[in-house]
């Protein structure tokens, strides 16, 4: 029974930091659209019509960010796109790993360390996911076909 609650355990931290990995991307649009869907509802939108227009707020933050890393030129604005997305995803990395570093580690200058080292990993892990998923490529005709007289 021990040896089945080891594994399960790890599995469960497995999976945690797989979670924290995979929604770093969405930590940006996720404090928009909680921003947005708490202030609908403090103004009297209701639970469902706050709820729509967060969802709606956290969907056009997060693609209107990929639209334009991909579409634009410039290095420089590149760099600033992907540091907005990556700067949130970097703190929330800090605070997760902080927090989960108090199970096992009683030195409060070893979870400093850990915690910045988490900060560092999630939001180069957050910056790459945003340059995959946003690739910018050449605009190509699809489908046109040449006259050949």
């Amino acid at each position: 029974m021990l040896a089945l609650g080891l594994v399960l355990n790890t599995l469960g931290i497995g999976l945690f930091c797989w979670a924290i990995f995979a929604l770093a991307v969405y930590a940006l649009p996720f404090f928009i659209a909680l921003s947005i869907g708490m202030t609908a509802f403090q103004s009297g939108a209701g639970l469902v019509g706050a709820l729509l227009i967060a969802t709606a707020g956290g969907a056009l933050t997060l693609v209107l960010g990929q639209v334009a890393f991909a579409v634009t030129r410039s290095s420089a604005l590149c760099i600033g796109i992907a540091a907005v997305f990556a700067v949130p995803a970097a703190v929330a990395g800090y605070h997760v790993v902080f927090a989960v570093s108090d199970i096992g580690v009683p030195s409060l200058a070893w979870r400093e360390v850990f915690a910045w080292l988490g900060a560092v990993c999630i939001g180069v892990t957050s910056w790459r996911r945003l340059v995959v998923l946003a690739k910018p490529r050449p605009f190509e005709p699809g489908g046109v076909m040449e006259n050949r007289s």
